[in-house]
């Protein structure tokens, strides 16, 4: 008997060099890999149309889509995670000084309202700096990948013709969530943001999760091993990145190796832990911001979004 080949779709980066380059292989298929360039493309085009057999995916897009019964489940791989008070841009013109300063403002929000960045930015502002989300008009630059979503009644779209980078600097908006704008007027709203990040993951252990991996649901269907499978292979993956990191034996280190290492510094363990128990706290937290924003309208476990046969292992 052949063995099947997936059609599958994740960015090169640290932790999945050694898949991508074939050093590390699942055992009962074979991954195929496809380029899609931007990476959200992929996001939108596996939501719309399950169009790759593995996919990687931004979490809240996941979670969103499930809700609206696309058919695919997560596998507990975290592939990317980020801090993002430093996400949060305002225009220093505006008087605003603080996140609660935003309260009866309009903010952007680059591309839409489910976007991970944007989920995790408006939760810090919320549970750490006080903002009330629901005195905010949020401006969106884009749509949504789940097209069946129906956003809260403060979110708004852009207006036509209009950008949002052009609005910030102008005052139109006074801050924007996920815009890269280097102008002297614009300014992070969080101080020492990237500082500010790590501290809150001292104090709470809450290291965000941005992408991980989904399947077609037909496949774990006919292949029941195959989401263990696909675990492991991810974890081993990882496994020999972090253990290269710990040696100081990354060619080239980019931000994101920077960033593992200060975490791995903060918690003397793998700043990428994969499975479910390790993330679990992660993982309800966003569950917690997803619901309390309108992402999703039903609360959910964290063992409700990933695959059979996965909760119980950790990589």
């Amino acid at each position: 008997m052949s063995t099947p080949k997936y059609k599958t779709v994740t960015r090169t980066q640290g932790n999945n060099r050694a898949l991508k380059d074939g050093v590390v292989k699942p055992t009962t298929c074979e991954l195929e890999f496809v380029e899609v360039d931007p990476l959200i493309a992929a996001f939108r085009r596996q939501v719309r149309a399950n169009e790759f057999d593995i996919c990687e995916m931004a979490i809240t897009t996941y979670i969103c889509a499930r809700e609206h019964g696309k058919k695919m489940t997560a596998i507990p791989t975290p592939l990317v995670r980020q801090f993002h008070h430093g996400a949060i841009l305002v225009n220093k013109n505006s008087g605003v000084k603080a996140p609660r300063d935003l309260e009866g403002r309009r903010v952007g929000v680059n591309r839409g309202y489910t976007v991970t960045t944007g989920v995790w930015a408006r939760g810090i502002m919320a549970t750490q700096y006080g903002l009330d989300l629901s005195k905010v008009t949020w401006v969106l630059s884009g749509d949504e990948h789940v097209a069946e979503y129906v956003a809260p009644k403060n979110v708004v779209p852009i207006e036509a013709g209009k950008k949002m980078e052009d609005m910030l600097i102008s005052g139109e908006i006074a801050a924007a969530i996920g815009v890269d704008v280097k102008h002297p007027d614009v300014a992070p709203l969080i101080p020492d943001a990237a500082e500010a990040g790590l501290e809150s993951f001292r104090k709470s252990g809450v290291f965000p999760i941005n992408h991980l991996v989904v399947v077609r649901d037909e496949l774990l269907e006919q292949h029941p091993g195959l989401a263990a499978d696909i675990f492991n292979a991810f974890s081993k993956s990882k496994r020999l990145y972090v253990e290269a990191l710990k040696a100081g034996k990354i060619e080239k280190p980019d931000a994101a190796d920077a960033l593992h290492q200060k975490v791995m510094a903060i918690s003397g363990s793998d700043p990428l832990p994969y499975g479910v128990e390790p993330n679990r706290k992660t993982i309800e937290t966003l569950i917690g911001h997803a619901l309390s924003q309108g992402i999703i309208t039903k609360k959910i476990s964290v063992e409700d979004i990933f695959a059979k046969g996965t909760a119980g292992l950790t990589g």
